[in-house]
């Protein structure tokens, strides 16, 4: 178990007489039924996922072959480890003592495999050699298999050598012809997968972390999100054969684009597609893109400015953040602790302005000396620099910290935001809308609960905010389902998001993946397929769809725009966050080159405000010819002076 991810060995049979004497397991005391369900039962104890089977043709009768499929269920129930039952039938060999004797037929096969498919029910992978019954895959899938086992392209069934592996292209081919989909999966299934603390030795979880989706099933190519490297195809290695799962969802399409709300199965078959059904989805998004937005693709002329790194809080995905630490630890660091001088933040507001940015973006780390009254006095440095400008300010996390540290209620810090000058929140601090799963990756911060109260308390005082999704780590679909639900439900009771934004998980530098405890981020078929099911999940109701170019990198976003996305975000010009967790593509896409990519697209693109009108004519024009931006001063970390509640201010 400390060096391997599964193990396995057949039972074959439980009929004791195959090993006496004349027998075909005589002489074999390891293949004594009493010794092999043993094993496998000693196997369940350790928590070992397990193969197991029966080998059928070798003189036992079909009420033997039930007797020992019902020994395995019986093992499998008490323990659950039993991941897979192979169904194998006899193949003679030439100078054995059985060389003479006869195979079982077809019709004998596929009635064993529709018995062990009944016994062990819908949830158990039942799987036949395919080498061994060759030309007959279509009716052993009709019989109840779902997997065709190990398949090596550079050796030989050592057991059977006669029989070679069948070329896996031609595997796929023959599956796409009966209906079905070829897909990779590792020696542990999907299902032992989802439960590594329970089912891997420690030392065998970040080798199984870092090769599988979220689904389970292999990765197949090394895209990541944030690093410079060609997208892959999602059409490549297509079977011949047939068009596997097309069709499949088209009830659920067309729900979802008249603007039906889908339950939690739904959008986990939608999650699912691949192949000819991610063909579908995609272009379903696509249309339903086309029929809210048109041709035109929005991005926003920005700068985010990030007022510290420095961070109380301990979330485990975050590398962005920072404690007080001394000046070796923190040339370790991607960056040492800041903490911006008020002056620095007005320079770069008023910078971004003269650059014909019509928006600021702020947020920081929640810094153990700042109070509500900071985040004001920042809001009014901003706004007294550029009264114009509008400020997209202030997480969640952000809100309710300043509000508990001033003895506010949400709605009262929220309006004296809005006084200072605070124009809408970003919706990030949500990562995935789960208690379980942000028990896990950051059990200090917001619950999901509270995190909707700061949107409620925001939608009352009359302010709009964006809303996020961060994937890829240690989630399943079915979180990413019930996130997107949760986000549908509250814009049905009243407008608050103008957009959602899937913010796929950029693992280099991030310490949940630096301690083997994440996925390397979503496969780049789940993260085109995020904005895609966004598009159908959220419509009428959410609008915008936005493609992060910094995370999916320009190629990446260009194919979310094919995919349900209408929107590229902002131009930036800083980007700190993603860039400490290990993102190579720019901190900045000008105005120029954010409209080159669209174009690339066969799509027009549009200037807009954060709140999506279209953006001043003469702020445009400045874009267009903004001048190179100056040094940025971090202003290193210091003692800071609370900043005095003042009755009224």
């Amino acid at each position: 178990r400390g060096c391997t991810v599964s193990q396995g060995i057949m039972l074959e049979s439980t009929a004791r007489r195959l090993c006496d004497r004349g027998g075909p397991h005589f002489g074999s005391p390891d293949k004594d039924p009493a010794a092999r369900l043993a094993c496998i039962e000693a196997a369940g104890r350790l928590q070992i996922p397990f193969t197991s089977g029966i080998l059928i043709g070798i003189g036992e009768t079909r009420e033997e072959r039930l007797d020992a499929l019902l020994a395995l269920r019986a093992l499998s129930r008490r323990h659950g480890h039993i991941q897979e039952i192979i169904v194998q039938n006899f193949r003679a060999k030439p100078a054995t003592p059985m060389a003479g004797m006869s195979e079982p037929d077809l019709e004998d096969l596929l009635w064993t495999i529709g018995m062990a498919r009944l016994v062990f029910g819908p949830r158990m992978n039942i799987q036949a050699p395919p080498n061994l019954t060759p030309a007959e895959y279509a009716r052993l899938i009709a019989a109840g298999i779902n997997d065709w086992g190990g398949i090596s392209p550079v050796t030989p069934d050592h057991v059977n050598p006669e029989a070679p592996w069948p070329q896996i292209d031609a595997l796929a081919e023959a599956s796409a012809r009966a209906g079905k989909l070829l897909v990779e999966r590792l020696a542990i299934y999907p299902d032992w997968c989802a439960e590594p603390a329970r089912w891997l030795a420690p030392s065998m979880v970040s080798a199984v972390r870092g090769r599988i989706d979220a689904d389970g099933l292999v990765r197949t190519d090394p895209w990541a999100p944030g690093r410079a490297m060609p997208v892959p195809d999602l059409g490549a290695g297509r079977p011949r054969g047939g068009r596997p799962g097309a069709g499949r969802l088209d009830g659920i399409l067309r729900r979802a684009s008249s603007g039906e709300p889908l339950a939690v199965p739904e959008l986990l078959a939608l999650f699912a597609a691949r192949g000819a059904a991610l063909d579908e989805v995609l272009a379903a998004a696509d249309s339903l893109r086309d029929a809210v937005s048109g041709q035109t693709v929005g991005y926003v002329v920005n700068r985010n400015i990030n007022y510290t790194n420095v961070c109380a809080y301990k979330c485990r995905f975050c590398a962005f953040s920072k404690g007080r630490r001394s000046a070796a630890e923190a040339a370790e660091l991607r960056g040492a602790p800041y903490d911006l001088a008020l002056g620095e933040i007005e320079r770069r507001a008023a910078e971004a302005w003269e650059r014909g940015a019509t928006e600021v973006c702020m947020q920081g780390g929640i810094h153990p000396d700042y109070t509500g009254q900071t985040y004001l006095e920042i809001l009014r440095a901003v706004k007294s620099a550029v009264p114009r400008i509008h400020v997209h300010a202030f997480s969640p996390l952000e809100v309710s910290h300043g509000a508990h540290s001033l003895g506010l209620s949400l709605e009262q810090f929220l309006e004296r935001l809005q006084t200072s000058g605070l124009g809408s929140l970003p919706g990030t601090a949500a990562e995935i809308l789960d208690d379980a799963v942000r028990a896990i990756i950051c059990p200090d911060k917001l619950r999901t609960a509270e995190w909707f109260a700061v949107m409620a308390a925001a939608r009352r005082v009359g302010l709009r905010a964006t809303a996020t999704i961060m994937y890829g780590h240690v989630e399943a679909p079915v979180h990413w389902a019930r996130h997107l639900l949760q986000l549908r439900q509250m814009q049905a009771e009243g407008a608050i998001f103008t957009e959602f934004v899937p913010l796929p998980f950029v693992h280099m530098e991030s310490p949940l993946a630096l301690r083997d405890s994440a996925r390397p981020g979503p496969t780049f078929r789940e993260a085109v397929l995020m904005h895609a099911v966004a598009r159908l999940a959220l419509h009428p109701l959410i609008p915008n769809i936005q493609a992060s170019w910094v995370k999916m990198g320009p190629a990446g976003a260009l194919a979310c725009l094919g995919a349900g996305a209408n929107d590229l975000g902002g131009t930036l010009m800083n980007e700190s966050i993603s860039r400490a967790a290990g993102t190579e593509h720019g901190q900045e896409l000008p105005p120029a080159a954010m409209e080159s990519l669209i174009a690339s697209a066969g799509r027009q693109a549009q200037q807009r405000t954060t709140l999506y009108a279209e953006a001043d004519a003469a702020q445009a024009a400045r874009s267009y010819r903004a001048a190179p931006l100056a040094p940025l001063v971090q202003t290193p970390l210091a003692p800071r002076r609370r900043v005095p509640v003042l009755a009224g201010r």
